[in-house]
């Protein structure tokens, strides 16, 4: 149909949007274009082992590979922030470190300096210390186990916070650390800022236990598979485990959680493990259980032809669906034209369906990524209506002791001090004799710098004199985690 054919009220439904729907095709970038890699071949691209090994681990290896497109200024930034800030170390596998400036091309020393400071991807895989906030660089209620996920092991590393659902922490390691983790208490390698805790049991012994606790609660009929990121787990023992928890009668839905889909697409592609997950899919569908991945995307960038052939090898290895859990982060998609981006480049291109955007949690270090409760809302209201229903990603707040709440779920709002209150209609692993925990209120809280003035002075009077008794606070409990795990 021709542009004359095309009706006023038409041509204004198609352009006259405040976002302008086009379906982008997806473009792998050109690995070239860094000194570094300016030889490697595409079969060597394509490789796993090759990927693993040439991950970027910390300044050196980022100046082997940049050469001096980067200034000087940007390498200092990196240095004081992971001698000042960070909480994860960092591990950028190529595929990732790829979609960074995808579209600049590098013309002498220092070039891409702005790009990479500006890019969404660099904003939370390789933090600096200029992009952190110094008036308020934590919250004050900020804590490393923000979700107090390890109060509700049910087992070591087995998290049974929701009535029907746990979390199998199988290892502590990803392919890739990004700056903004949660469970940065014990996820990665430890930093100058963060010792991180450590397992204490044995694996096999660990997942033995995990195994016995779902054998003997029927009320869990959801497990979710993650770590850390099972695409760090040999193969061979993932499913072995999935293997044994389809056994399990009561079980019925299993999620794997991987950000390597996106980070690492190449392990999933692995003939060995596509083969693998068609024998656990088949055993699945036998057994009437959906078994489906989670991967984790906060930007458009991140979708490439690579990443579109990992997914559809795990939908035709017979996966129920591949969905995404994004998570809302200041810099990089806080914003409805990126969201959506994000959303149809994931849906058009690479049949990943969005389905979760979490507010960023209440871990040490990361009030310039967090956004409020009210911004929240605002984008959530913003994106709807322009994809299909079945993909229209709900914004949620993960609400400590409570658990997943849509951002409109809030039972009351201090906008002026930045205080949500929200409540639930079940009880944690750890809330058995409190009579109280469906009754009371949960607290959230917006970044202070968020706040009016008023409400900003209220915390200086108030949570600066808190900062001291919270510290000493937060010390103490991670001596208590630190003796649980050793308890195990």
């Amino acid at each position: 149909m021709s542009i004359e054919t095309v009706s006023p009220v038409e041509l204004a439904l198609a352009t006259d949007q405040p976002y302008p729907y086009q379906r982008v095709e997806l473009v792998e970038p050109d690995w070239t274009r860094f000194p570094g890699w300016k030889d490697v071949t595409g079969e060597e691209w394509a490789s796993v082992q090759w990927q693993r090994a040439h991950c970027v681990k910390n300044v050196k290896q980022l100046r082997e590979l940049m050469g001096d497109l980067l200034d000087e200024r940007f390498y200092a930034d990196l240095e004081r922030d992971q001698a000042e800030r960070a909480t994860m170390s960092m591990l950028v596998p190529p595929q990732m470190m790829n979609t960074m400036a995808p579209g600049v091309e590098p013309r002498g020393a220092g070039s891409l300096t702005d790009a990479f400071y500006a890019d969404p991807i660099r904003h939370y895989m390789i933090p600096v210390f200029s992009d952190r906030r110094t008036d308020w660089s934590s919250h004050p209620h900020a804590a490393r186990d923000s979700l107090h996920e390890h109060d509700m092991w049910a087992t070591e590393g087995l998290t049974h916070r929701y009535p029907t659902k746990v979390l199998a922490e199988l290892l502590p390691t990803c392919p890739q650390y990004c700056g903004h983790c949660t469970r940065m208490d014990l996820v990665g390698n430890s930093t100058p800022v963060i010792e991180k805790l450590k397992f204490g049991g044995k694996p096999n012994d660990r997942i033995g236990d995990m195994l016995d606790y779902l054998r003997r609660t029927p009320s869990v009929r959801d497990v979710v598979v993650s770590g850390g990121d099972v695409a760090n787990m040999p193969w061979p023992r993932l499913e072995a485990f999935l293997t044994e928890v389809m056994e399990i009668e009561n079980v019925r839905d299993i999620r794997l959680a991987t950000k390597a889909l996106i980070g690492l697409p190449q392990h999933w592609l692995q003939p060995d493990v596509v083969e693998g997950v068609n024998r656990v899919a088949t055993i699945a569908r036998s057994r009437g259980v959906s078994l489906a991945m989670h991967t984790h995307t906060n930007h458009a960038n991140s979708v490439t032809p690579i990443v579109a052939e990992a997914t559809r090898a795990m939908l035709d290895a017979g996966l129920r669906d591949v969905r995404n859990q994004g998570v809302l982060l200041n810099g990089v998609n806080a914003d409805p034209h990126a969201l959506l981006d994000l959303c149809f480049r994931l849906l058009d291109g690479a049949q990943i369906m969005p389905y979760y955007f979490y507010m960023c949690d209440m871990i040490p270090f990361s009030e310039h990524w967090r956004v409020s409760v009210a911004d929240a809302q605002h984008l959530q209201h913003h994106i709807m209506g322009y994809l299909p229903g079945f993909a229209t990603p709900r914004i949620v707040c993960d609400v400590p002791f409570v658990g997943k709440r849509w951002v409109h779920q809030l039972a009351d709002y201090d906008t002026e001090r930045g205080i949500s209150y929200w409540t639930k209609n079940y009880r944690t692993s750890i809330e058995a004799e409190d009579t109280d925990a469906l009754s009371r209120h949960y607290e959230y809280y917006d970044p202070i710098h968020t706040l009016p003035e008023s409400g900003q002075q209220w915390w200086e009077q108030h949570g600066r004199l808190d900062e001291s008794a919270l510290k000493a606070a937060e010390m103490a409990e991670a001596s208590r985690r630190t003796a649980a795990l050793q308890a195990y």
